[in-house]
Protein backbone atom coordinates (compact mmCIF):
# COMPACT_ATOMS: atom_id res chain seq x y z
CA UNK A 1 0.00 0.00 0.00
CA UNK A 2 1.23 3.33 -0.96
CA UNK A 3 0.84 5.43 1.83
CA UNK A 4 2.33 8.67 4.13
CA UNK A 5 4.52 7.57 7.02
CA UNK A 6 5.46 10.46 8.52
CA UNK A 7 5.37 14.61 7.99
CA UNK A 8 7.76 17.34 8.82
CA UNK A 9 7.83 20.93 8.38
CA UNK A 10 9.96 23.91 9.62
CA UNK A 11 9.57 28.18 9.50
CA UNK A 12 13.03 28.25 9.33
CA UNK A 13 15.72 27.43 6.75
CA UNK A 14 17.60 24.96 7.78
CA UNK A 15 18.69 20.92 7.36
CA UNK A 16 16.01 19.11 9.15
CA UNK A 17 12.34 20.04 10.04
CA UNK A 18 9.98 19.03 12.97
CA UNK A 19 7.65 15.75 12.46
CA UNK A 20 4.30 16.71 12.57
CA UNK A 21 0.92 15.13 12.48
CA UNK A 22 -1.36 16.71 9.78
CA UNK A 23 0.27 18.85 7.14
CA UNK A 24 -2.18 21.75 5.27
CA UNK A 25 -0.84 21.96 1.45
CA UNK A 26 -1.82 25.49 -0.17
CA UNK A 27 -2.23 25.12 -3.85
CA UNK A 28 0.80 26.49 -6.14
CA UNK A 29 2.22 27.43 -2.38
CA UNK A 30 3.53 24.49 -0.66
CA UNK A 31 3.66 23.39 3.05
CA UNK A 32 1.68 25.91 5.07
CA UNK A 33 4.42 27.39 7.96
CA UNK A 34 7.67 25.76 6.27
CA UNK A 35 10.37 28.36 4.94
CA UNK A 36 10.04 26.88 1.70
CA UNK A 37 6.16 27.77 0.84
CA UNK A 38 5.42 30.55 -1.81
CA UNK A 39 5.08 30.59 -5.55
CA UNK A 40 8.68 31.75 -6.14
CA UNK A 41 11.82 29.92 -5.04
CA UNK A 42 12.87 29.97 -1.39
CA UNK A 43 15.92 27.54 -1.64
CA UNK A 44 18.44 30.28 -0.20
CA UNK A 45 21.40 29.58 -3.22
CA UNK A 46 18.53 29.64 -5.83
CA UNK A 47 17.01 33.24 -4.11
CA UNK A 48 20.77 34.48 -4.51
CA UNK A 49 20.59 33.54 -8.52
CA UNK A 50 16.97 34.56 -9.10
CA UNK A 51 14.23 35.42 -6.87
CA UNK A 52 11.65 35.76 -9.24
CA UNK A 53 12.10 32.03 -10.19
CA UNK A 54 8.96 29.98 -9.76
CA UNK A 55 9.26 27.51 -6.81
CA UNK A 56 9.56 23.99 -7.98
CA UNK A 57 10.28 22.85 -4.85
CA UNK A 58 7.12 23.16 -2.70
CA UNK A 59 7.01 19.89 -1.24
CA UNK A 60 10.28 17.56 -1.04
CA UNK A 61 9.19 13.75 -0.60
CA UNK A 62 11.79 11.00 0.54
CA UNK A 63 10.76 6.94 0.60
CA UNK A 64 10.80 5.67 3.70
CA UNK A 65 12.53 2.49 2.23
CA UNK A 66 15.47 5.13 1.40
CA UNK A 67 16.09 5.95 5.11
CA UNK A 68 15.64 2.20 5.96
CA UNK A 69 18.60 1.57 3.27
CA UNK A 70 20.39 4.11 4.88
CA UNK A 71 19.61 3.48 8.66
CA UNK A 72 21.10 -0.18 8.17
CA UNK A 73 24.06 1.12 6.57
CA UNK A 74 24.36 2.88 10.06
CA UNK A 75 23.42 6.65 9.66
CA UNK A 76 20.60 6.43 12.13
CA UNK A 77 17.94 8.71 10.60
CA UNK A 78 14.87 9.41 11.45
CA UNK A 79 12.14 11.02 9.48
CA UNK A 80 12.00 14.94 9.28
CA UNK A 81 16.22 14.49 9.38
CA UNK A 82 16.52 14.54 5.49
CA UNK A 83 14.66 18.12 5.26
CA UNK A 84 11.49 15.95 3.73
CA UNK A 85 7.82 17.42 4.27
CA UNK A 86 6.02 14.00 3.43
CA UNK A 87 8.15 10.40 4.06
CA UNK A 88 5.96 8.10 2.15
CA UNK A 89 6.26 4.13 1.58
CA UNK A 90 5.51 1.26 -0.70
CA UNK A 91 6.42 3.69 -3.60
CA UNK A 92 9.51 4.69 -5.71
CA UNK A 93 9.49 7.74 -6.07
CA UNK A 94 12.78 8.28 -7.95
CA UNK A 95 11.53 6.29 -10.68
CA UNK A 96 8.66 8.20 -11.16
CA UNK A 97 8.72 10.26 -14.39
CA UNK A 98 8.43 14.09 -14.33
CA UNK A 99 4.29 15.25 -14.36
CA UNK A 100 3.45 12.34 -11.95
CA UNK A 101 0.43 13.34 -9.92
CA UNK A 102 0.08 12.00 -6.29
CA UNK A 103 -3.21 12.27 -4.24
CA UNK A 104 -2.99 12.32 -1.13
CA UNK A 105 -5.49 11.60 1.64
CA UNK A 106 -8.74 12.72 0.31
CA UNK A 107 -7.89 16.43 -1.47
CA UNK A 108 -4.79 17.52 -1.60
CA UNK A 109 -2.80 16.54 -5.20
CA UNK A 110 0.78 17.06 -5.92
CA UNK A 111 3.04 17.07 -8.98
CA UNK A 112 6.65 15.90 -9.49
CA UNK A 113 9.21 18.07 -10.75
CA UNK A 114 12.23 16.90 -10.53
CA UNK A 115 14.99 14.93 -8.32
CA UNK A 116 16.17 16.90 -5.22
CA UNK A 117 20.01 17.78 -5.75
CA UNK A 118 21.85 16.69 -2.34
CA UNK A 119 24.44 19.44 -1.59
CA UNK A 120 27.32 19.41 0.74
CA UNK A 121 24.94 19.74 3.95
CA UNK A 122 24.20 16.40 4.05
CA UNK A 123 27.71 15.32 4.46
CA UNK A 124 28.28 17.74 7.24
CA UNK A 125 24.96 16.04 8.72
CA UNK A 126 25.92 12.50 8.36
CA UNK A 127 29.41 11.92 7.06
CA UNK A 128 29.57 9.71 4.67
CA UNK A 129 25.64 9.66 3.36
CA UNK A 130 26.56 12.35 0.78
CA UNK A 131 27.81 9.39 -1.27
CA UNK A 132 24.75 6.93 -0.40
CA UNK A 133 22.68 9.46 -2.13
CA UNK A 134 24.91 10.62 -5.04
CA UNK A 135 27.11 8.78 -6.76
CA UNK A 136 28.00 7.83 -10.28
CA UNK A 137 26.73 4.14 -11.83
CA UNK A 138 28.48 2.04 -13.77
CA UNK A 139 28.29 4.43 -16.98
CA UNK A 140 29.11 7.63 -15.16
CA UNK A 141 25.62 9.40 -14.90
CA UNK A 142 24.79 10.74 -11.66
CA UNK A 143 22.15 9.06 -9.59
CA UNK A 144 20.77 11.46 -7.19
CA UNK A 145 18.15 9.49 -4.15
CA UNK A 146 18.07 12.08 -1.90
CA UNK A 147 14.10 12.35 -3.01
CA UNK A 148 11.87 14.15 -5.02
CA UNK A 149 10.31 17.59 -5.32
CA UNK A 150 6.86 18.73 -6.42
CA UNK A 151 4.35 21.82 -6.45
CA UNK A 152 1.21 21.70 -5.30
CA UNK A 153 -1.87 21.26 -7.48
CA UNK A 154 -4.71 20.76 -5.21
CA UNK A 155 -4.91 22.41 -2.45
CA UNK A 156 -5.71 20.06 1.39
CA UNK A 157 -4.46 18.69 4.52
CA UNK A 158 -2.60 15.46 4.69
CA UNK A 159 -1.94 13.12 7.59
CA UNK A 160 -0.09 10.27 8.69
CA UNK A 161 -1.18 6.87 7.33
CA UNK A 162 -2.99 8.77 4.63
CA UNK A 163 -3.04 6.65 1.19
CA UNK A 164 -1.49 7.67 -1.93
CA UNK A 165 -2.54 7.35 -5.34
CA UNK A 166 0.04 7.89 -8.25
CA UNK A 167 -1.27 9.24 -11.68
CA UNK A 168 0.95 9.05 -14.12
CA UNK A 169 1.14 11.79 -17.10
CA UNK A 170 1.02 11.37 -21.00
CA UNK A 171 3.51 9.51 -22.51
CA UNK A 172 5.99 10.01 -23.90
CA UNK A 173 6.96 9.74 -19.84
CA UNK A 174 10.33 12.46 -19.16
CA UNK A 175 12.24 10.91 -16.15
CA UNK A 176 12.77 13.54 -13.27
CA UNK A 177 16.13 15.68 -13.90
CA UNK A 178 17.88 18.02 -10.80
CA UNK A 179 15.27 20.60 -10.03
Amino acid sequence: MMQVVSLSRSDAHGFSKQVATTLDLIEGEGVAGDAHCGTTVKHRSRVAVDPSQPNLRQVHLIAAELLDELNEAGFALSPGDLGENVLTSGLDLVSLPRGTRLRIGERAEIELTGLRNPCNQIEAFRPGLLAKVAYKDETGALVRRAGVMAIVTAGGTISVSDAIVVTLPELPHEPLDRV
